[in-house]
């Protein structure tokens, strides 16, 4: 039975589900502050459902002997270490659906709050100053309002935006321009959005590229007046750029609800005319809260007992639907990586992945994942699925994928083709009846199952071959479970491919190196 550990304040909701599913789970809120503590005892789970307190940095990951993965519920992961996470095997996913409509309600409502300066004017009228000249605001009828990032709550928000007849401009390089005529939204560059827009809005994530993009150089392009509202991450805006556009009146307000320092008990920002805050209230309110749990304890036991990956930040997504039909092939793909990666003596210079038939029309970047897991693991050791694409990238081995519609023998057929030492190797496989078969090696053709202890041997075709190998082996007390041979011609090129019934020492793979026929020779283990 698999264990998840929850360690924030998640919904009860979420709870009931680990459990109906048949996954036992540990539920201490208490331990998200707690690294110590958690450190002493992530090594028990095989799961880890968070929200924001708890921070899976690489020592607790380093702990984490059993961890298969970390459900974050909400959208935001900065507090998980994602390389150390994917070094290390472990899926990574988040729920970016579930606090969607409420983060774009809060947006809105930060919008409104500074273009009518409602803050003030309840702490005035409160104090019974009755100062109705001095909060004269703005209306957000016929205004542009300036979306940077228009993905899900991006597009909510415009969804809003155009019901209170507004003018709305995106300016988002993943945009397509069919979605954004779909949605109402004209597509523009950085460039053009900052010199149109009355209000800007933020709604992408906090990386290298976006950090700061809101610079004092891009705030100083802005329309004076404008209105900056960033309820998405701290750090996208420079704050002490802002402070400056506040002070000077080229911001006229602006409505923070996230901080590049948080919690933020002090912040350049504070205090500054016209600047409303929040902490972080984004995702908060009940629906939101509950969906979110709902959803990362669904995708965790999905994820747990049947393979299925939904907003994984770092492997690609597996529906419970593709994960069944997907199994075979991504068994048969990592074991081909496995001959691949055995059989690259000189390191890897360039790897190419085919797929064709019916196989072909499946979603291939898990298969991917797992050919290159199988083909690393032989020269790295500790891959996965998870880290295998990362390795593969960190270091700069090119990979190519491509598909073919049929397959001239096949109904599906996977080939693998590494470049070491300069020159090409090649294996092909496909599945029958459920189990993996070797199709080709050397574009020779043959069909053999796969065996836990393999001898893969290219020869000259040549008469007395097979008995003096026969009797080498027995020599060595090695039983022989599979034989399987494939050739060019009569006379020519030929291979070899023998199961036996275990590892063969490299002293007799050096007396089966010196027989005359034979050109190369590798044991393999699968």
């Amino acid at each position: 039975m698999s264990k998840v550990l929850i360690s924030d304040d998640l919904s009860p909701a979420a709870i009931e589900i680990f459990k109906q599913r048949g996954i036992e789970v540990d539920f201490q809120p208490q331990l998200g502050p707690d690294a110590a503590r958690l450190k002493e005892i992530i090594g028990q789970y095989d799961g880890l459902a968070i929200r924001s307190a708890t921070k899976v940095k690489a020592d607790i990951i380093a702990a984490a002997t059993n961890l298969k993965v970390v459900g974050r519920a909400g959208i935001g992961v900065d507090n998980v270490d994602i390389p150390a996470a994917t070094a290390k095997g472990i899926v990574v996913m988040n729920t970016p659906f579930g606090n969607s409509i409420t983060t774009a309600e809060h947006a809105i409502a930060l919008m409104f709050a500074a273009a009518r300066q409602v803050p003030a004017a309840d702490v005035s009228t409160q104090a019974g100053k009755w100062e109705k000249n001095r909060f004269m605001g703005v209306e957000l009828y016929a205004k542009t309002l300036g979306l940077i990032g228009c993905g899900n709550i991006g597009g909510i928000v415009a969804d809003r935006a155009l019901g209170l007849k507004m003018k709305v401009i995106a300016y988002d390089p993943f945009l397509s321009p069919e979605r954004a005529v779909s949605i109402g939204v004209e597509k523009v560059e950085l460039e053009e959005l900052l010199a149109r827009a009355d209000i800007i809005s933020l709604h992408v994530p906090m990386t290298e590229k976006t950090k700061n993009i809101l610079s004092a150089e891009n705030l100083a392009k802005t329309k004076k007046g404008v209105i900056v509202v960033n309820a998405a991450r701290g750090g996208l805006v420079d704050e002490a750029a802002l402070r400056a556009g506040l002070d000077s009146g080229h911001v006229s307000a602006a409505a923070f609800d996230v901080f590049t320092a948080e919690p933020a008990k002090e912040n350049v920002l504070f205090g500054a005319p016209n600047f409303i805050a929040t902490p972080h209230l984004g995702a908060s309110t009940n629906e939101a809260q509950e969906n979110v749990a709902l959803q990362v304890a669904e995708q965790m036991s999905d994820y747990l007992l049947t393979g299925a990956v939904t907003n994984a930040l770092n492997m690609p997504s597996i529906s419970a639907e593709e994960a069944p039909r997907l199994r075979p092939f991504a068994a048969l793909a990592e074991k081909l990586g496995a001959f691949a990666g055995q059989v690259a003596d000189e390191g890897l210079e360039e790897v190419a992945i085919e797929y064709e038939g019916e196989v072909a029309k499946l979603n291939m970047k898990p298969l991917t994942a797992a050919a290159l897991a199988g083909l690393l693991r032989p020269l790295l050791q500790d891959v996965n699925v998870v880290s295998a694409p990362a390795l593969l990238k960190e270091r700069g081995v090119p990979l190519t994928e491509s598909t073919r519609e049929g397959s001239p023998i096949y109904e599906s057929l996977i080939r693998i083709r590494v470049k070491t030492g300069g020159a090409w190797r090649r294996v092909a496989g496909t599945v029958i009846a459920g189990a993996p078969k070797i199709a080709e090696v050397k574009e020779m053709h043959l069909e053999a199952p796969f065996h836990p202890f393999m001898l893969f041997i290219n020869n000259s075709d040549k008469p007395g071959f097979i008995g003096a190998l026969g009797t080498l082996l027995g020599d060595a007390r090695i039983n022989i479970a599979t034989f399987h041979l494939g050739r060019e011609a009569e006379g020519q090129d030929a291979i070899a491919l023998v199961g036996v019934d275990q590892l063969v020492p490299n002293a007799v793979v050096d007396q089966i190196k010196a027989l005359p026929q034979v050109r190369y020779v590798k044991a393999l283990r699968f």
